[in-house]
């Protein structure tokens, strides 16, 4: 990994998870996909993260044919920029390093692994070793997904096992629940490697409690890897800024920190469509993107794929009630 991109790993910084543009007939739109990365590091994100979960998991599909030019565009834009490059990989172990090699001959920091690729018959011991073995092409970004979208629920065993390898440099917890979060957590404090393994919310249910939270032994989280953060995220750089100054200083956190927070769960719910199960979660980010200009559209490459009945009515109602969460500049104002 390069070194500005360890240093602002461990330090914590806003990564979006990179959406995926296409045209109407569902084709890979090189122009908007370029503008999407650009606009991310216009806004002061400190990352992007590619082909994980909010780029559509089909383009790791060699029948789709899109991971290797997803990731290419991305790369593009990315260079010379200090910004983290992650890029997902999936399971089982083969496909997981092959993705992993190309990653790192298109120049990526780390390797987003999602633990649940490997499929529910897999052996954590399976899991591990895949894992380990992608760890000897690029450092190692765990990924706890949560179980309603595709997830495997894995215990504090299991995470500690991950942490203490060598390769594993961050952990993004995202599995939408307090218990299994806190294992994560209880394992990193274990292992003796909280202070070289970055703790990341994936949580964009409660992305601020999260960040704000200090946990037994020492370890909290630092940084966000988010779909939420896909969307206003110039605004989710002034509220990430605010949380660690605040971190670092020691001091309270405010009232307002707090309220924003569960604005932003409300928020949350309306884009990622928990209404439904998280159904519509991928074109509820790909809406709000339209709307600002940055998507020509909501489609997926799975054409099921749309938003729920009353999603966008729920996104119409979050819009109009916290528009500090879409405005930097406003936000800043009512942080303090």
């Amino acid at each position: 990994m390069r070194a500005e991109a360890a240093t602002a790993l461990r330090d914590g910084v806003v990564i979006p998870a990179h959406p995926l543009a296409l045209t109407a007939g569902r084709r890979l739109d090189e122009r908007r996909q370029r503008a999407l990365t650009r606009h991310y590091l216009a806004a002061g994100a400190g990352g992007v993260a590619v082909g994980v979960h909010t780029t559509q998991f089909a383009i790791h599909d060699p029948c789709v044919g899109l991971y290797r030019p997803v990731l290419e565009l991305a790369a593009g834009e990315l260079a010379g920029s200090p910004a983290v490059r992650v890029a997902g990989v999936l399971g089982p172990t083969d496909r997981a390093v092959r993705e992993a090699e190309t990653a790192a001959a298109l120049g990526y920091d780390l390797a987003l692994v999602s633990a649940a690729s490997w499929g529910a018959a897999a052996s954590e011991e399976e899991i591990l070793t895949g894992v380990a073995r992608v760890g000897d092409v690029l450092p190692v970004f765990g990924f706890y997904l949560q179980p309603a979208v595709g997830g495997r629920p894995l215990g504090y065993r299991f995470w500690r096992r991950l942490v203490e390898l060598p390769a594993v440099r961050a952990v993004k917890v995202a599995p939408f629940d307090r218990y299994r979060t806190l294992d994560v957590l209880r394992a990193v404090a274990d292992s003796g490697r909280a202070g070289e393994v970055a703790l990341y919310t994936g949580n964009d249910d409660s992305i601020v409690a999260d960040l704000v939270t200090p946990h037994p032994g020492g370890v909290r989280m630092v940084g966000g890897l988010l779909g939420q953060f896909a969307v206003w995220t110039a605004a989710a750089v002034v509220l990430h800024a605010r949380i660690r100054r605040l971190v670092l200083a020691g001091d309270p956190v405010p009232p307002a920190v707090l309220r924003v927070g569960a604005e932003l769960t409300e928020a949350n719910a309306a884009v990622f469509d928990a209404a439904h199960g998280f159904r519509g979660f991928i074109p509820g980010i790909h809406h709000v993107l339209r709307r600002e200009g940055l998507l020509a559209g909501e489609w997926c490459l799975d054409p099921r794929e749309r938003l729920s009945p009353g999603q966008e009515a729920q996104i119409d109602r979050v819009w109009r009630a916290y528009p500090a969460l879409r405005d930097p500049a406003r936000l800043a104002a009512e942080l303090g």
